[in-house]
């Protein structure tokens, strides 16, 4: 992990800001949100909350959109970052940073999901995080992105596609018990697989109610990176006409969508395994977003009331780690205890804000001083 200490007037700012746009979403307001909206337990914020929440199973809501964007905006901007490297001969430095990085996120992903600060091996779980599916896309990306030319990268990432789609559709069905990704990674991650538990005579079963896939679904993360590889291309090259960066954006998503509509009649949207229809319809909001974004900020110039973002934006693995691991309630209770008398119920929402108010706080601290925490 390096510590970045420099000027960064030269990054794409629309990035930085749709990048903190969706770690504010997930580190600060939809935790606040949530906490409030079910102590007001008023019927139209309800259905307003009802989007602040995975789909079960089939479809798609809101909250479904703030992982595949954290894997997107991956892929934006590694046309950026890797275009002192493609025309080298000796790659290995970037192959250096990649394994580097890949390790660091599947280190942290433990950290935040896989019980490794339980320090108790027999409860680990290897792979079963944001971060892990963020470490997985990027490295297949990588690899895509150094040796292919465009055509190719195109072609793999519809292979991609492809062969995830094949098995899905062949092999099982799509069900939570009957698709073919969860029996991969009951085969692959055994006892090592997130939602598994101990029997009382030592032995350990799979969790029904746990149906996130992993394993296969590596093919479809790779592919939500790619598609954010080809956007942060079409932004890298299109500096001299940014309107039709814009254009081609906003084309690209709207296919993307429609793409989506016509395969869920034969693969549904299903967040849960990552599935093909969901891939593409992800990455059609992504691209919208992504649009919007650019037009507003880099073509516009206006950033007026969105540069505070860049708070979570430049620092968002930090943002991530700092919101779901490390618990800053206990803080904010030990200085404010004498308010639960008088706010009653709502004690619990106040101690909810006052732990995202808090990482909020350190990260300001580290934008103002200009640390940046790079993987």
């Amino acid at each position: 992990m390096d510590i970045m200490l420099k000027n960064t007037s030269t990054r794409l700012a629309s990035l930085d800001i749709l990048r903190g746009f969706d770690l504010f979403l997930l580190v600060f307001f939809q935790p606040v949100f949530v906490a409030l909206g079910k102590q007001l337990d008023l019927p139209f914020l309800n259905k307003i909350l009802f989007q602040f929440d995975h789909e079960v199973w089939t479809g798609f809501r809101f909250w479904d959109l703030v992982m595949p964007l954290f894997l997107f905006m991956t892929g934006v901007s590694m046309p950026f970052s890797f275009s002192k490297y493609m025309g080298s001969t000796d790659k290995f430095p970037i192959y250096r940073k990649i394994v580097k990085r890949v390790i660091l996120l599947f280190i942290l992903g433990m950290v935040v999901q896989g019980n490794l600060l339980g320090f108790d091996f027999m409860s680990l779980h290897i792979y079963t995080n944001t971060l892990q599916a963020i470490a997985v896309g990027y490295f297949i990306s990588a690899m895509i992105l150094l040796h292919c030319s465009f055509r190719w990268q195109i072609i793999i990432t519809l292979l991609l596609l492809f062969f995830y789609w094949a098995p899905m559709t062949f092999l099982g069905d799509f069900t939570p018990a009957g698709n073919f990704a969860e029996q991969v990674d009951r085969w692959v991650l055994g006892r090592f697989r997130d939602g598994t538990y101990w029997n009382e005579d030592g032995s350990w079963s799979f969790s029904p109610g746990y149906t996130y896939t992993w394993i296969l679904s590596s093919l479809t993360f790779g592919v939500t990176v790619m598609l954010g590889v080809f956007a942060g291309k079409i932004m890298k090259e299109g500096k001299t006409d940014r309107s039709k960066v814009v254009k081609l954006l906003m084309t690209i998503g709207i296919a993307l969508i429609v793409a989506a509509g016509l395969w869920s009649l034969q693969m549904p949207v299903i967040k849960r395994l990552w599935t093909c229809s969901m891939t593409l319809l992800s990455g059609g909001f992504c691209y919208l977003l992504m649009a919007v974004f650019y037009y507003w900020i880099d073509c516009k110039g206006h950033t007026q009331g969105l540069n505070w973002l860049k708070i979570y934006g430049m620092n968002s693995i930090t943002a991530y780690v700092l919101g779901e691991v490390v618990n800053f309630r206990c803080v904010v209770a030990s200085v404010s205890y004498g308010l639960e008398k008088y706010l009653e119920s709502y004690y619990s929402v106040w101690l909810t804000l006052g732990n995202y108010l808090i990482v909020f706080l350190i990260l300001r601290m580290m934008y103002k001083r200009g640390i940046f925490l790079k993987i």
